[in-house]
């Protein structure tokens, strides 16, 4: 049964990445405002994921192999019983008031036309303006400083930017079952975050926002270097006629300042952008 207050469903898929996983939902469960229902696509679950899951009577589905982002993703879904759908990958740690100041976003806006994004804490600086990185607090379970990132992690300094298009990712269940979840034909996943933030910007969604004080660390696990990846960049210019690339820079603006008013680029610069396609080869 669906409710109507300000609790999330949310869905992490995993890949026999137990430890990273337990740690996930503890702290989900310890730093968060409201009680949020938990939903886990266990992707093989050899590790001993599923008996684990069974023993903490969470949610889960299952797939005897790895099916990827995309159809874990839509699988979970079809469970979630809250009007807030919260997309978490597994290897991330959410720390306190991350849920209350998304809901207080939520709050201010005057519909359920929005995509907020928490604002990740990396280890390992990657060039990513939308990242508070440096943050080093550990790379793994062994090495992981917990006491000193719940004592340290507000002092950073950081603003709302715009451009949210990834996990930990919020959007309401309505937005969700109009573009049909994830598109299953960027399986594993690879690119599949800017397509459905293209897909909730044709349905008109305009507020793609990272909410710099919902805050959470990532581990940067690597558990993308044991799949085969699709060739999403190509996917997406196919299938939207420009590259990712432009999406984000010229249509939510990733990375920049929090803009309320996005608009679309004008068609001479989407025009540059397919001769550059074209000329270039940049997809090769």
């Amino acid at each position: 049964m669906i409710t109507n207050n300000f609790s999330f469903s949310i869905l992490i898929p995993s890949w026999n990445n137990l430890p990273f996983l337990k740690l996930c939902i503890e702290s989900i469960q310890k730093n968060s405002s409201e009680v949020h229902q938990i939903i886990v696509h266990v992707n093989d679950g050899s590790d001993g994921t599923l008996e684990w899951l069974k023993s903490q009577k969470i949610d889960f589905t299952h797939s005897e192999e790895n099916i990827g982002i995309c159809k874990a993703l839509n699988y979970s879904f079809a469970k979630a019983n809250q009007n807030y759908i919260v997309y978490m990958n597994d290897d991330m740690y959410v720390l306190p008031n991350w849920d209350l100041n998304l809901i207080k976003e939520i709050k201010l806006l005057p519909n359920s036309n929005f995509y907020l994004s928490a604002t990740l804490l990396e280890p390992i600086a990657k060039g990513n303006s939308s990242v508070i990185s440096p943050a080093e607090f550990g790379t793994d379970i062994k090495s992981f400083q917990e006491e000193k990132l719940l004592k340290e992690f507000e002092s950073f300094s950081f603003e709302d930017w715009s451009g949210a298009s990834w996990p930990p990712s919020l959007v309401h269940r309505d937005l969700w079952e109009k573009v049909n979840g994830y598109s299953e034909e960027f399986s594993p996943g690879f690119y599949s975050d800017p397509d459905f933030s293209m897909k909730l910007w044709n349905i008109g969604v305009r507020v793609f926002k990272g909410v710099a004080a919902s805050r959470v660390y990532h581990f940067q696990s690597k558990s993308l270097a044991r799949i085969v990846k699709n060739d999403g960049r190509k996917q997406f210019y196919e299938k939207w006629g420009i590259t990712a690339s432009f999406f984000d820079k010229y249509f939510i603006k990733k990375g920049q300042k929090f803009q309320s008013k996005l608009e679309s680029p004008s068609s001479y610069k989407i025009f540059l952008n397919k001769l550059k396609v074209k000329f270039y080869k940049i997809l090769k």
